[in-house]
């Protein structure tokens, strides 16, 4: 790609004051359009050292009103960041609907140069380019714009640009010796920057590379693709057909991933019971070796991501806190998960649970998780058809990258029968301690007992995977049910240092 953007470009100083003012116009134009549609759009800036992001960024950035964008500068990954999956801190920055982030350099930061200058293997290389791919097309899916810009130069010209720097005192702390280093091998990092721009194009999120040699010409090409070629076509009604739906869900795409055969609900037995003196014991010995494998974990920095799902009262709140008890409050957090605040709302629904993610050798329990876009939102009308069928997709590659970070998964469904709820709801009810337990939405979901019967089929036929399986635990009587679940927890942790 960078071939094509070799040869000089110049423009003339009286067109190109009078494109830019049109352009610049057109782009102040821009915000509101992009408020009332709740657009979300990114504008990333990659490229050579001294080949102007600062000057050019500065130069789009004053066409907007500060209030509807945020600049983005991404550096070296602190150690907080160094200790969580390679995209978490991207996603922390995606902007809300509405709103626009402006890159300085992104998430292309952490290939390629790192292939060059961090001794990452080709192989991983792939894998991180490949995860890039997920990332843009996930956010492109549920409708950002996403534009991406490479500023070109060539190495003579980047060479003479670093000497102006270093001849003032004013600037010459702009240029490193690692940018002269960077210099001198030219020709290795064009071949690794024009691979990775041939393999990250895509039709969704395709590369601009711009010949920054002509400031005026660079910053034209710039503003003409923003307005023009990218926010103007988003802004345009899209005429899309309906994804096609039936009870079998043949729009439904899990991704290439390996599935394992799973249950549906109504195979599951419900009659196996613990009696109160065996369950006593096991649960403290279960306790003990939890807390011992919990040191383990933080000592080798292995990071765990449990989900409990499950009917309501099926007893998800007695589980978590017996399995609280064997953990180092230090270590842990439990995330509860309810309907999504007005800020996550505004973003991509797996926003929200990158946020909560366990740094490495610490435990995130989530009660409730992002299973939701498959079973409420799916039930309620909360998304479209073609939201929850593309999740499953989503889903299985985002706990993917969980499990190539190091991540130990453990997923949970929580079974009982409809009679057994009847029975606890009614007890909740009937208890003055435990009324604040049962809610007017407990009883409509508990209305559409088959409905919800049917989707949670359907989670766990398309997102068992080998490295994320579910776990059906039949919690009809609670004890059983927790010793069940502490029984998969220890003995996950525990085959991850065998």
């Amino acid at each position: 790609m960078l071939e094509k953007a070799d040869k000089k470009t110049e423009i003339s100083e009286k067109d190109g004051k009078q494109r830019a003012k049109e352009l610049k116009a057109a782009l102040a134009a821009l915000q509101q359009p992009i408020k009332q549609n709740k657009l979300p759009v990114i504008i990333l800036f990659e490229g050579w050292g001294a080949a102007g992001k600062g000057s050019l960024i500065s130069s789009l950035i004053l066409n907007f009103d500060p209030r509807g964008f945020k600049v983005h500068s991404v550096t070296e990954p602190s150690e907080r960041e160094k200790r969580e999956p390679l995209l978490w801190r991207h996603w922390l920055t995606i902007p809300e609907q509405g709103k626009i982030s402006v890159l300085d350099r992104s998430w292309y930061r952490d290939v390629s140069v790192a292939k060059l200058e961090d001794g990452v293997s080709d192989a991983e290389n792939l894998r991180r380019m490949d995860d890039i791919k997920t990332f843009e097309r996930q956010l492109t899916d549920s409708g950002y714009l996403i534009i991406k810009f490479f500023l070109h130069i060539g190495k003579k010209e980047q060479k003479k640009r670093f000497e102006q720097l270093e001849s003032s005192k004013n600037t010459a702390w702009r240029v490193t010796e690692t940018d002269w280093k960077r210099n001198r091998r030219y020709e290795d990092y064009y071949q690794v920057f024009d691979e990775m721009l041939e393999y990250t194009s895509t039709e969704n999120a395709p590369w601009h590379v711009v010949p920054c040699t002509d400031k005026t010409a660079a910053e034209l090409e710039i503003f003409r693709t923003v307005v023009v070629d990218c926010i103007n076509a988003a802004l345009k009604p899209q005429s899309k057909a309906a994804p096609a739906v039936s009870n079998e869900n043949p729009a439904v795409d899990p991704g290439n991933f390996p599935l394992l055969p799973m249950p549906k609900l109504a195979e599951i037995p419900l009659d196996k019971t613990l009696d109160e003196k065996r369950y006593k014991p096991r649960l403290r010995g279960l306790q003990d070796e939890l807390s011992a494998l919990h040191g383990k974990l933080y000592r080798k920095k292995v990071p765990v991501v449990i989900v409990y799902e499950g009917w309501d009262a099926a007893g998800k709140g007695g589980n978590i806190r017996r399995l609280a008890q064997a953990l180092d409050p230090r270590g842990y957090e439990v995330v509860p998960i309810a309907a999504p605040s007005r800020e996550e709302a505004a973003r991509h629904y797996l926003w929200r649970f990158w946020k909560n993610l366990p740094k490495d050798g610490h435990i995130a329990v989530f009660d409730r998780s992002w299973y939701g876009r498959v079973m409420v939102e799916r039930i309620e009308g909360f998304c479209t058809a073609e939201d929850w069928q593309r999740a499953y997709r989503e889903i299985n590659e985002f706990e993917d990258q969980l499990h190539d970070w190091g991540a130990v998964i453990v997923k949970f469904w929580l079974q009982i029968d409809k009679d057994e709820q009847l029975k606890r709801f009614q007890d909740r009810q009937d208890t003055p301690s435990k009324q604040w337990k049962i809610t007017d939405e407990d009883w409509r979901n508990r209305s559409k007992w088959e409905e919800y019967e049917t989707a949670v089929n359907d989670m766990l036929r398309y997102t068992s995977t080998p490295f994320a399986p579910w776990h059906i635990i039949e919690s009809q009587d609670k004890k059983y049910g927790r010793i069940q679940t502490l029984e998969i927890i220890t003995g996950a942790i525990r085959e991850r240092f065998e």
